[in-house]
This record gives structure tokens, sequence and C-alpha cells, in this order.
């Protein structure tokens, strides 16, 4: 078993900035030329989060109403208490929606669905560089 490391940089505008990165997970697939194994894609920090949509205009306006709906934005957090900051809601989406995500590879191939990308999801108040992990295992 092997394993290859490389990064996806991205720059967001802050809570809600929904960034899809399956071009740049398809490159480094390419680009090591790997027929079989697996794609994990990792954020580092807890502001931020990585899953699978259908990357249209309209579904990424509705996953920003769900999530104030769930987790709003101007609610008071105990970690407001804490750290005097106000990104309390960030950390409770990011962690409901999860820091990395799994994606096989078959025949040198991304096993997405026909409307499914990967995306990176900001929930931090404020604009940010997220430097995403990607490791192949093959």
């Amino acid at each position: 078993m092997s394993a290859i490391t490389e990064h996806i940089s991205v720059s967001t505008h802050g809570q809600g900035d929904i960034i899809d990165i399956t071009s740049q997970a398809i490159e480094i697939i390419q680009k090591h030329n790997v027929y079989s194994g697996i794609l994990c894609l990792f954020v580092p920090g807890s502001t931020a989060a990585i899953t699978t949509i259908e990357y249209e205009p309209g579904l990424k306006k509705d996953i920003n109403i769900f999530l104030e709906k769930l987790i709003p934005r101007n609610a008071h957090y105990h970690h407001h208490d804490t750290w005097h900051d106000d990104n309390g809601s960030s950390h409770l989406r990011a962690s409901m929606t999860g820091p990395s995500i799994t994606v096989p590879i078959v025949n040198g191939t991304l096993t997405l669905g026909t409307w499914q990308q990967i995306v990176v999801i900001e929930c931090d108040t404020r604009s940010r560089n997220r430097k995403i992990v990607a490791q192949i295992v093959y």
C-alpha cells in the first residue's frame, strides 16, 4: 500500500460560501495516474466542512437556509463567552457536516454520481484561506 499527499488551496468569502473542488480532486488523480484506490479530502480547522452536493445555485441557497434554521448565526453560544468572538455557529455547522470525505477511485476515475460534486463549505464568519489535504491511498 502506498500513499500520495497533495493540497488544494481555496479562498473563501466567509460563512455560507460553498466551493466546488471536484476538478482539483480529479486533476490530482490524473496527475499521479492512480487507477484504483481511495481519495481522502480533509480540511484542517474546526470551522469548515467537506461534503458532496449537486453544485447548483438553488441547492447552494437551500443548504445555507437549512444551516441557518438549524444553527442560527446570531444565536447565543457559550463559545462566544469563552473566546469573545462570534463564530459559535461556525464550529457547530462544521462539526455537523464533517471535515472530510473519502471517495473510491475505480478505473482511474472518482466514483461520483452524475450530479455529485465535492464541495468545501465555509462555516466561519470571516473569509479564510483553506489548504485541503488530499491523500490518495492505493
